[in-house]
């Protein structure tokens, strides 16, 4: 199946006072129709600028995208005018912060409405009505009493549900959702979880979940991609990766979060912090923080291959990969 997304060798740079940051190096990877495609990483790993460069939306002037390719549906996105054009119509994002995105000033479903209005030259009674139907799929209760109430009168959950509710108002073929669950509590987070997956399914979409949580993402996405310092260090299966971790980034991750059905045992936090991309270290980018590590991995930037006697389409960036494999443990357990 051809992908509908197709990022490769993507390279992003921001001008800061402290020199030149490449905030993405080299990122490579596919989302295809109908697939749920999770970015994960910690902080500062590139993911949020990744989808920025996607839909055209990189802070300027001091962040310029100075190299690779990112094609939707054939076109490329890249092109002055072609992003701008297809976002919120066939490429729509729901941000980290509901409150922040959300005019404090308008009420919401007035908000919801101006979508209509604004794409399709709806009536504001057409907009209004479309907005109430919105409201009501993306489950806010009494969406009828709901409509003229402003942002700050809803709950962190319920703002997250009317930003869902914008990006889905033109019916777009991909959604990407940048940490949508953060600062909710665990239940809300299932929820809106829930809700994604339940409207993906509905609507056919494709799916860019963005989220250093590796358990939000775990029984929704089709496939991981990695992201380190700018880097895609792992790819593949969502299962196959949690279970066979081949990058010491990713097998350290999985040690760092808790089992409920599993045996009680220590968690073991990766050492260290990510590194200033202002100076990163020579070859592997995850060197210093890496139990594995060998003279090679200062010598040589791993790259990105498949991991061997694993299946198509797993492909991680580490010397030492053969290793990794051989000591992980799976982590995801059948309910």
């Amino acid at each position: 199946m051809s992908a509908l997304l197709s990022v490769r060798d993507l390279r992003v740079e921001f001008t800061t006072s402290a020199g030149t940051v490449t905030a993405v190096d080299g990122a490579s990877f596919d989302v295809a129709p109908g697939e749920t495609v999770a970015l994960l990483g910690e902080s500062g790993s590139g993911k949020s600028v990744t989808a920025q460069a996607v839909l055209g939306i990189v802070p300027k002037p001091a962040g310029r995208i100075t190299g690779g390719s990112v094609e939707y549906d054939g076109r490329d996105l890249l092109a002055p005018g072609t992003a701008g054009k297809l976002r919120g119509r066939e490429i729509a994002m729901v941000f980290q912060d509901p409150l922040s995105s959300l005019n404090p000033v308008f009420r919401v479903g007035t908000q919801i409405g101006e979508m209509f209005r604004r794409h399709r030259g709806a009536s504001r009674k057409e907009a209004r009505a479309e907005a109430l139907e919105l409201m009501r799929r993306v489950g806010i209760p009494a969406a009828e009493k709901r409509l003229d109430d402003y942002p700050h009168q809803f709950s962190g959950g319920m703002r997250q549900r009317v930003m869902i509710a914008m990006a889905l108002a033109l019916s777009p073929k991909l959604l990407i959702a940048d940490e949508p669950t953060t600062a909710l509590d665990v239940t809300v987070q299932a929820q809106i979880m829930e809700l994604l997956a339940r409207l993906q399914a509905e609507e056919g979409m494709s799916l860019v979940l963005i989220t250093h949580d590796l358990g939000v993402v775990a029984d929704v996405a089709d496939r991981v991609v990695l992201m380190y310092a700018g880097r895609v260090v792992e790819t593949g299966p969502i299962r196959e990766v949690y279970e066979h971790s081949a990058h010491p980034y990713t097998s350290g991750l999985m040690g760092s979060v808790p089992v409920i059905d599993g045996p009680r045992e220590r968690l073991t936090p990766i050492q260290g912090a990510p590194p200033d991309l202002l100076a990163l270290p020579s070859g592997c980018s995850f060197r210093p923080r890496c139990r594995y590590a060998e003279s090679v991995c200062a010598e040589r930037e791993p790259v990105l291959l498949a991991a061997p006697g694993r299946p198509d389409g797993h492909r991680a960036a580490c010397h030492r990969t053969e290793h990794v494999l051989r000591d992980a443990e799976g982590v995801l357990h059948d309910a």
